[in-house]
């Protein structure tokens, strides 16, 4: 422990172990230790057995829901898009070679008490019923100036510069209904309020894109693609990334606590009585308790059952978004479905997660509307946890905390933390032009 590193990484989360394995890659000497005794931190996966200790108390689940090292129960469940930002970072990184991904079978949007199949293409927009004739019509219109948009060739801009116009702005030009611009807002645009309205267009018509691209990448229900075995194979794949390049590991290392100069800048680590030194360190909120604040909390149920969300055409693995003016809410509701078709349950069973940024202290009727979409469950699990922020200048004391994982179930927000802390870190911007062709998905069978 006595020697000293360039980065000491505390916790074995996602974001990082994705940091963890960049920096690395980049040549930098790393060590990484976590208190616990094993890898993922708040983004770990549970087997049953686990999942029971966690919720009940107890180790004894009940014997009909099959064996427990065939459940791998995502504390942090999230899809990644086929053509998102995280995909791009596991090709960069050259980890795709450790995982085996998935295409997730569907995607939906919740819109007047009923579920309805994301349309992102022209040719869907006409086939969907969640909109009348002429509304077809004028989303056809919007979908179709979306593909044909290239960021770099204003010719295909139209004469607007969607740096200038909101979104707002630029969605009247197609007179869409409320709830055409409902669903693709949250559900394509995967946007997690409508704050975006008074944004600029360029960022929305972008994330609109990435999901239309994404949809036709691997042409499966969704746009989503989701590692066999679940997310607990994400922080080992970066872990064995991190080692490959000379980074150290160490698991179970209790107490680590951050050293400081007078002058407040980090100085090293110390754990059971050893002291590692180090230039900057990387950790999770949990490390650092004292400069992070706390910005809201998310309340989420995670359930087992045995049989897919109804009317998501028996979709062994989905995403169902609820955008929040739909239930009343200030911030949408999330549904997660996965099953044994990704290895995370026995065979006939299923996994699904309701989120939301919580809004109330009453988790169990909060979650109501879209624990009820699920129809039977065999057990259900509730439970809340604070969502945290950096509250410090990182430049002043070269510790750099990531943000708590936020109750959307797609990755986008949590890849673009990582990436800010990579800038911040290094001082320099990761260029993520790859060859998407390098990462591969099976279809559903």
């Amino acid at each position: 422990m006595d020697e000293e590193y360039d980065v000491i990484v505390l916790g074995t989360g996602l974001k990082e172990c994705i940091l963890s394995g960049l920096l690395s890659v980049d040549g930098l000497k790393v060590l990484h230790m976590d208190k616990n005794d094993y890898y993922g931190g708040e983004s770990s996966s549970l087997n049953l057995i686990q999942l029971w200790k966690r919720f009940r108390g107890n180790d004894q689940p009940p014997e009909e829901l099959g064996t427990s090292k065939e459940y791998n129960v995502d504390m942090i469940p999230k899809f990644a898009m086929a053509n998102g930002t995280l995909v791009r970072v596991l090709i960069h990184t050259d980890v795709t070679k450790y995982l085996n991904f998935k295409a997730v079978d569907g995607s939906f949007v919740y819109n007047k008490g009923k579920i309805y199949k994301v349309s992102a293409t022209d040719v869907e927009a006409l086939k969907s019923p969640l909109m009348g004739l002429f509304e077809k019509h004028r989303a056809r219109k919007f979908f179709l100036y979306v593909q044909d948009f290239e960021e770099t060739d204003p010719k295909t801009h139209e004469g607007m510069d969607l740096n200038k116009i909101t979104a707002k702005e630029f969605i009247a030009k197609y007179e869409l209904e409320d709830d055409t611009i409902d669903f693709i807002g949250h559900a394509l645009a995967l946007c997690t309020d409508d704050n975006y309205l008074a944004q600029p267009a360029m960022d929305f018509i972008k994330r609109v894109k990435l999901y239309a691209e994404s949809l036709a990448r691997f042409q499966a229900g969704s746009p989503y693609i989701y590692p066999l075995y679940g997310l607990g194979e994400l922080p080992q794949a970066f872990a064995r990334l991190s080692a490959v390049y000379g980074g150290t590991y160490m698991l179970n290392k209790p107490q680590c606590k951050v050293e400081f100069d007078e002058g407040g800048k980090v100085v090293g680590v110390t754990s059971e009585g050893e002291t590692a030194k180090c230039k900057k360190v990387v950790c999770d909120p949990s490390y650092l308790p004292d400069k992070v604040q706390k910005v809201g909390k998310v309340a989420r149920a995670i359930c087992i059952m045995s049989h897919p969300i109804p009317n998501t055409n028996d979709s062994h693995s989905a995403q169902v978004i609820l955008p929040q003016k739909q239930l009343g809410r200030k911030s949408d509701m999330y549904l997660f479905c996965c099953s044994y078709s990704h290895n995370v349950a026995p065979k006939g069973k299923y996994i699904a997660f309701v989120s939301t940024e919580a809004e109330t202290d009453d988790p169990e009727s909060e979650l109501k509307p879209g624990v009820d979409i699920l129809g039977a469950v065999d057990e259900i699990f509730y439970e809340t946890y604070d969502r945290f922020v950096p509250s410090h200048d990182s430049a002043a004391d070269n510790c750099f905390i990531s943000k708590s994982y936020d109750s959307t179930t797609h990755f986008e927000s949590t890849v673009m933390d990582v990436l800010d802390m990579y800038s911040k870190i290094t001082g320099k911007v990761i260029d993520l032009s790859v060859d998407l062709s390098a990462a591969s998905a099976t279809a559903e069978e």
